[in-house]
């Protein structure tokens, strides 16, 4: 058993701390920055103090001073003049002058933490799904207020300007958000931390819903440039693919050379992350691919012009989009040079830092913790291994031992066949080295465990990190666990899961190594953000603002869950952010949606197992059931707008064929004039985190449906609590947190738990499907069949998937509890007094869900890693620190 997660060592001081707010900067005062001694000769102090002297202030966040660093953005940065000043060009100004403010918190971040010399974390992520920036940085640093007089003052809303800022595509999902949301962990709670990833120049996709289907676009978001990032030409690396390896032997020892091939830049893009009440701006490092020669200027004078751009093109095609379509060997080939590259310049540059210093190898885990969120950046193992030992001459042992100990292992699946592998022969070709190295971490493995299992051969090819399939693959999965020193889950269900069933070998081997650390959110963005009537409301209660590092303060408010006053006020802060979800589907959608209805929420990526498809065909059945029923009869039923929203990979035709059938059912429910208002089906398009954040405020129930066993974690059921939606779920993923933290009585819990499903597969495939699915969905399919919702083709095959024994996510066996659950939910939002009571102990009772809280675990518990305080700016410049 992995043992429950308990308070850091610190006792979350974090959390206990009171907040020392930043906004002294609008207060008039001059600020001077701490000073960092010069280590030179006379010279070089002379120009540091010149320096100092020159560069001693912060600048102030008073809103003339704010006005003034816009004009002047807009005339020197952008070259607009006074007539020209339109949205867009003040958006853009009043971002860099944001980012200036961002640039000396993070130059003295960087400074002070290169003097102090702790350990670092790196946090290597295929993905970071940011959301916009500007809104997130004047909350952090608290000058939201003055930024908006400022604007004001100018002609502009604050809030308008917001929208300008496109999304940055650079995630996809949970994965990536989970990402950015640790790094404002890190950076509110101080930790001497880097993010790293790569800078594509398309994001996955743009969706589009096109005849109730999803199209998908190019997503170019740096179309109008992106204000927020730095480019550091100064910083670039050489990434090495293909080639050969040589062996020649010196002293006795063979040497091993990988040369020839090609060779790319990796070239820095940095992205400063604000954390909230401290003046701590840690960095995301995203990595930007490039040739190593711009032009074969040979090949131009010869006449052959696309020749000549060849190298360029194909350089640069590794950081264009976000997980290229890996159906095709080409494909595969270009997701495995992402995957290399950026850790490949990750691990250099955080080398380089290391090197700083005079240090012995050996130090390395003393100073560095490397932690992978995935198996995406599992050949960083590989690649630290590979420069210790062919680069710098270190013994096979010595080096494995610092690999070990530097890298952790974060595990965000239970099911097997979405564990990555790599096919042997493109390792071959495309990283010869990695590929022997690969082999050696194998054989050095099997040969120490091999008489522990002798006899046993399928738990030693289990263990393998070479699958004998055909084609022969490697499992990076197994590569990360083997390589690392700590594996987490990221739910206490998932990582049992990992322990009972995927990865029990591995865990009879290393019991130690296997940790659990359950998922938390930023309350910064996902309240302060997303809900700032709400975050109003719990400042004023509380008398402070300091529940946003320390969200467990927000406990103390369930004593006014069945207040009158309070619900009064909770009711309207709900309306207010429904009627702007309103706006925003009126706008988009085209569709009137009723303010008075129960807002019914699904958003996430569309996948079989997270169960879109039970929802859709839950809505075909209700609609029935209204229109069985008389007329006169029908206020019985309560209002619903059901909205859904996700997106679907490319080439996953079923879940796509889903998207379809929501959109279908759409197309028929909202122009029944007989139902009206009484049920509303939307699908809206290209969910993003800023659609997230109109989306989640305004939500009053929202699903969470997945096959019990089958979501690690999930966040966005999170997300939704926090801001008082109440939760519709199985008991999977960290669904069965949340409600052991809030109370089953204040969720609709449905569903065969995770003990059950074995049973419930095994009954699925002997009954007969009408026995098995029943009447009531039996009529469903029978309607899809008959071409109510058109499309009758392409969603009969859909509804084959699942109706001839082979209902693998067991949609109908849960399909009638689904339906009580659903009863439930109408009978509650009748009693509006019980119903928002219940929201209230919902969200005040899911403060253990902050991504901060997470955090402080990983540092104690895996990372080994302490707060390093930025110090605070003085008053006088004769009081500054100097350091």
């Amino acid at each position: 058993m992995i043992d429950k997660e308990g308070d850091t060592e610190e006792g979350f001081n974090i959390f206990r701390r009171s907040v020392e707010k930043r906004n002294t900067f609008s207060s008039g005062n001059k600020l001077y920055r701490p000073e960092f001694s010069s280590t030179g000769d006379l010279k070089s102090k002379e120009r540091n103090d010149k320096l100092w002297a020159l560069m001693n202030e912060y600048l102030n966040a008073d809103p003339e001073t704010i006005e003034k660093n816009i004009v002047d953005h807009l005339e020197y940065t952008l070259a607009v003049t006074r007539f020209d000043f339109n949205k867009s060009a003040c958006y853009k100004a009043a971002a860099y002058t944001i980012r200036d403010r961002l640039i000396e918190s993070w130059n003295d971040t960087q400074q002070h933490i290169t003097s102090a010399d702790p350990k670092r974390i790196y946090y290597l992520s295929l993905e970071f799904l940011l959301g916009r920036a500007m809104q997130n940085a004047l909350i952090n640093m608290d000058i939201e207020e003055p930024y908006k007089k400022a604007l004001k003052e100018l002609g502009y809303a604050l809030e308008d300007l917001y929208t300008e800022e496109v999304d940055p595509g650079l995630g996809n999902g949970g994965l990536g958000r989970l990402a950015a949301c640790f790094l404002d962990s890190m950076a509110t709670l101080d930790y001497p931390a880097w993010g790293y990833g790569i800078r594509y120049n398309y994001g996955i996709f743009k969706q589009l819903i096109v005849d109730s289907g999803q199209v998908e676009i190019p997503d170019y978001w740096l179309e109008k440039g992106n204000p927020w990032e730095l480019k550091r030409n100064d910083v670039k690396y050489p990434v090495r693919f293909y080639g050969k390896v040589n062996k020649r032997y010196e002293l006795g020892k063979e040497i091993s050379v990988w040369e020839d091939g090609e060779t790319i830049l990796a070239v820095a893009n940095d992205n400063p992350v604000p954390g909230y009440g401290t003046f701590n701006t840690v960095n995301l490092r995203l990595w930007q691919s490039a040739p190593t020669n711009e032009f074969d200027f040979s090949s131009f004078n010869q006449g052959d012009y696309f020749k000549a751009l060849e190298a360029r093109q194909r350089a640069e095609y590794i950081s264009s989009v976000l997980y290229p379509n890996d159906s095709t060997p080409g494909g595969k080939e270009l997701r495995l040079k992402q995957q290399y590259f950026f850790v490949s310049a990750s691990i250099k540059d955080i080398l380089r830092r290391f090197l700083k210093k005079k240090r012995d190898w050996s130090e390395l885990p003393g100073k560095v913790a490397i932690q992978l969120n995935d198996t995406h950046p599992a050949l960083g193992i590989v690649e630290l291994l590979r420069i210790l030992i062919d680069d710098n001459n270190i013994e096979w042992e010595k080096a494995w031992a610092i690999v070990y100990k530097t890298f952790g292992y974060t595990n965000h699946t239970v099911m097997p066949e979405a564990l990555e592998k790599w096919p042997v022969d493109l390792l071959e070709v495309l990283l010869p080295r990695h590929l022997e190295l690969i082999y050696l971490i194998n054989f050095y493995f099997i040969n120490k465990i091999k008489d522990k299992f002798a006899g046993d051969g399928a738990k030693l090819s289990r263990l393998s990190l070479v699958e004998e399939s055909t084609p022969k693959k490697i499992r990076m999965a197994n590569l990360c666990i083997l390589g690392s020193h700590a594996v987490n889950g990221v739910a206490a269900l998932h990582s049992e899961l990992l322990i009972k069933d995927l990865f029990k070998d591995f865990y009879e081997l290393f019991p130690k190594k296997f940790q659990n650390k359950t998922n938390g959110v930023t309350p910064r963005r996902w309240i302060a953000c997303c809900n700032p009537e709400l975050a109003k409301l719990y400042s004023e209660y509380l008398k402070s603002d300091d529940w946003l590092a320390n969200l467990d303060k927000i406990k103390s408010l369930k004593e006014y869950a069945a207040d009158p006053t309070f619900q009064k006020r909770w009711l309207e802060i709900k309306r207010n952010n429904k009627k702007r979800l309103i706006q925003w589907v009126q706008k988009n959608c085209n569709v009137t949606l009723n303010e008075d209805s129960l807002f019914d929420i699904m958003f996430k990526r569309i996948h079989e197992y997270k169960r879109q498809f039970m929802n859709a065909l839950y809505l075909i059945h209700r609609y029935l059931k209204i229109k069985d029923t008389p007329i006169e009869e029908r206020k019985k039923w309560v209002p619903r707008t059901v909205l859904f929203g996700g997106k679907a990979a490319p080439g996953y035709l079923n879940a796509k064929k889903i998207i379809r059938l929501i959109g279908a059912i759409s197309n028929v429910v909202n122009n029944d004039k007989e139902i009206g208002d009484l049920l509303k089906v939307v699908f809206l398009p290209n969910y993003n985190v800023s659609l997230a954040e109109i989306v989640i405020p305004a939500s009053e129930v929202s699903h969470h449906i997945s096959t019990a066993g089958f979501e690690a974690s999930g966040t966005s059921n999170m997300k939704f609590c926090l801001n008082g939606c109440l939760l519709l779920g199985t008991m999977d993923g960290a669904n069965v947190e949340i409600a052991e933290e809030i109370g089953d009585e204040n969720l609709f819990i449905f569903g065969a738990r995770v003990h059950d499903i074995d049973k419930a597969s095994a009954r699925m495939k002997h009954l007969k499907p009408e026995e098995y699915f029943g009447p009531e969905l039996g009529r469903v399919f029978q309607a899809i069949d008959d071409g109510m919702f058109g499309f009758k083709d392409e969603l009969k095959s859909l509804l084959d998937t699942i109706r001839f024994n082979n209902d693998f996510y067991l949609i109908g066996h849960d399909f009638g509890m689904f339906v009580e659950a659903q009863d439930k939910v109408d009978q509650l939002y009748k009693n509006q007094s019980e119903w928002v009571k219940k929201s209230i102990l919902t969200a005040t009772g899911c403060s253990k869900f902050s991504s901060d809280r997470t955090i402080m675990q990983y540092a104690k518990d895996i990372w080994d890693i302490k707060p390093v305080t930025i110090p605070k700016p003085s008053l006088q410049p004769e009081t500054r620190q100097i350091l």
